[in-house]
């Protein structure tokens, strides 16, 4: 150190390297500020998911002082300074509403407006919503976006069935801001284009389980057909024929016929276009060229078809569970006790049909058993929690099991009875009977896919081998 440092410190100053400086703590990230218009129970949960996810939230009101209890932390004040507040506004009021947003227009202006409306009902008006608001305000920058989610959806995070956010706009920017906010809250986002898919968008939330049309279709045609056919069959036949009034089976015992062979029947329908699809690769060659399409149709709606079959399955169970109380199975079994004590004759224990009767209830009760783990795995929570192979052999391996279980179950039930000349009423063949048809053809065909020939060569075609692939043909010309 030189002597002019020294005589510095000898009159008290200290050394550079030595001067303790106080630590300056970095200034915090102001939070990004959002605007809402609209304080109803959508806009409330929205805000409080953005507060949630670390936005400052100011919501615009036409009464700020009176707009009910908002997110705690959130502000509330005019709608023309709560637009000159904020980059990003959501507009969550209903397009009937919109008119005042066109004296916005200088505040609004290259600003973003997240359009949120949804109709009552489809084709109300000439254009969508989002289209209708950037023509009240061209300088903004509309983005279609969060109208597919719920309220509770906002409130409680996404779920494993709505994490999706579609979003559509004509400015990339835009929805690029739209899109991480979307993200930071916790949702995925899928762009769909430009504003002229709002309309799809909007149409959307406003579909009746569209899924499930065939599905209900299919259901509702074989119910009625089933039901029409078993009524003449056992009642109306009854009435011709005997005289016999029995019109109060069709309450419990003409609904516990129909609904097991509905069940069975669209239980089957599930596996059958798999199979269908295998053999037509088979025939093919190829696993690259498209199924027609009423075969695409028909794969995409196996997961409905299986629920409402377990749904009629399991009130088939409870009209069963049921039987014991019914009056008129108490009054015939009080009927033939009598008569046995007045004859003084007992029944001899049969026990061909003790196991007959246990199988046919044990068959049941796997075959139910194995029903409700299809469509437990079928939830999106249960099944994103399974891997591809565990989810696979239980709706795949499993499901041919439970096919199997439910056409044994109703085969024990038919025993010899379709032997008997009184099983075919007006020449007609009883139910069960043909409930079998679809389940039996199914499950013979599954067996040929199982023989190891057909299973081997199905495995490559698969994998993506081809019959008629051009290089395998000349690879096949050279060695000749």
């Amino acid at each position: 150190m030189s002597a002019d440092r020294l005589s510095n410190l000898s009159k008290g100053e200290k050394p550079e390297s030595l001067v303790l400086c106080p630590l300056v703590s970095a200034a915090a990230p102001e939070q990004e500020l959002l605007c809402i218009f609209g304080t109803g129970d959508f806009g409330r949960s929205l805000g409080q998911r953005l507060l949630q996810s670390g936005y400052r939230v100011v919501y615009g009101s036409r009464r700020p002082h009176s707009c009910g209890p908002l997110p705690q932390g959130a502000q509330a004040t005019s709608h023309e300074a709560a637009a000159q507040s904020a980059g990003l506004v959501l507009v969550c009021i209903h397009r009937e509403h919109y008119d005042f947003l066109e004296t916005l227009a200088p505040q609004l202006k290259g600003k973003v407006l997240v359009d949120v409306s949804n109709n009552l009902k489809k084709n109300l008006y000439p254009e969508s919503n989002a289209e209708y608001l950037q023509s009240l305000i061209p300088g903004a920058h509309v983005v279609k976006a969060f109208n597919t989610l719920s309220a509770w959806a906002l409130q409680n995070g996404p779920s494993d069935a709505n994490r999706q956010v579609y979003l559509c706009g004509n400015d990339a920017k835009a929805k690029q801001a739209v899109a991480e906010m979307s993200t930071k809250l916790g949702f995925t986002v899928l762009d769909k284009g430009s504003l002229s898919a709002a309309r799809e968008l909007e149409d959307f939330p406003l579909q009746l389980f569209p899924e499930w049309r065939l599905p209900l279709r299919v259901a509702v045609g074989l119910l009625a057909f089933f039901f029409f056919y078993l009524l003449i069959r056992d009642v109306i036949y009854a009435y011709v024929d005997k005289g016999k009034d029995i019109s109060f089976r069709i309450m419990v015992s003409l609904a516990n016929k129909v609904f097991p062979i509905v069940s069975l029947i669209m239980l089957s329908l599930c596996y059958l276009p798999g199979v269908i699809a295998a053999f037509l690769q088979l025939y093919r060659g190829t696993k690259y060229r498209r199924f027609p399409d009423w075969l695409d149709r028909w794969m995409l709606c196996r997961k409905q078809l299986g629920l409402v079959a377990l749904g009629l399955a399991f009130l088939h169970v409870l009209y069963t569970l049921i039987i014991p109380i019914r009056y008129y199975v108490r009054f015939r079994i009080s009927e033939s006790t009598i008569s046995q004590i007045k004859e003084n004759r007992t029944s001899v224990f049969d026990t061909t049909t003790a196991w007959r009767a246990d199988s046919y209830y044990s068959m049941g009760i796997l075959g139910f058993g194995l029903y409700l783990l299809l469509g437990i795995t079928s939830l999106p929570s249960v099944s994103n929690a399974l891997s591809w192979r565990e989810f696979s052999f239980i709706q795949s391996k499993l499901g041919y099991l439970t096919v199997f279980f439910c056409t044994f179950h109703t085969y024990l039930y038919g025993w010899d009875r379709f032997l008997k000349s009184y099983s075919y009423k007006w020449y007609t063949p009883p139910g069960y009977l043909l409930s079998l048809v679809v389940p039996s053809v199914l499950i013979v065909l599954k067996l040929l896919l199982l023989l190891p020939c057909v299973d081997r060569s199905l495995i490559r075609i698969r994998q993506g081998w081809e019959r008629n692939d051009p290089e395998v043909a000349s690879e096949k010309a050279l060695l000749t």
